[in-house]
């Protein structure tokens, strides 16, 4: 058998079974798209924030309500305390990494990519991510105090239970 003639089968197993398994990732049974709050988590584990950003924002905007306002909030603490322990760990590339990650992410940053001081992004990036998680919060309580009180607790505990790396995830009590 020649070697062009072994080749296109292997490869085209390979292929189906590479779109099976970018498949189970992008579903939770083959058929049923993961919600925005599902695709948060991800994006949190990946150390994706934009994106993690994003995902819970359409929570908000489709399903708005205290929780979800809250499950914001923790987005944006989770993404200050990332910067706060890369910055901690000296990991000033990463913060770079993180800065372009944060910008807007279209074809435009490759010809004219964002170029920012990572020492200036990890201020930057923190001062909004703060400034937004206050905003958050506050409309979180707004809507429903009693929520807040009982959920909040939960990423209290989850943090003081993982605090070098509570980032990456959110509390197993949170339905995502």
């Amino acid at each position: 058998m020649s070697l062009s003639a072994w080749c296109f089968p292997v490869c085209c197993f390979g292929l189906l079974v590479w779109s099976a398994g970018c498949g189970a990732v992008a579903s939770t049974n083959g058929s049923t798209p993961l919600t925005h709050l599902q695709r948060t988590k991800i994006f949190l584990a990946a150390g994706d924030f934009r994106r993690a950003v994003d995902a819970c924002r359409q929570e908000v905007q489709e399903h708005p309500s205290a929780r979800s306002y809250l499950y914001l909030t923790y987005v944006y603490q989770a993404l200050d305390a990332y910067v706060e322990s890369l910055a901690k760990a000296d990991h000033w590339v990463a913060m770079e990494h993180l800065s372009l990650n944060l910008s807007s992410g279209g074809p435009e940053d490759l010809l004219d990519p964002p170029n920012v001081l990572a020492r200036m992004a990890k201020e930057m990036i923190q001062a909004s991510a703060r400034q937004q998680a206050d905003v958050t919060a506050g409309l979180a309580t707004r809507l429903d105090p009693a929520v807040v009180s009982s959920v909040w607790p939960q990423q209290t505990a989850w943090r003081k239970a993982n605090p070098d790396g509570w980032w990456l995830s959110v509390p197993p009590e949170w339905p995502w």
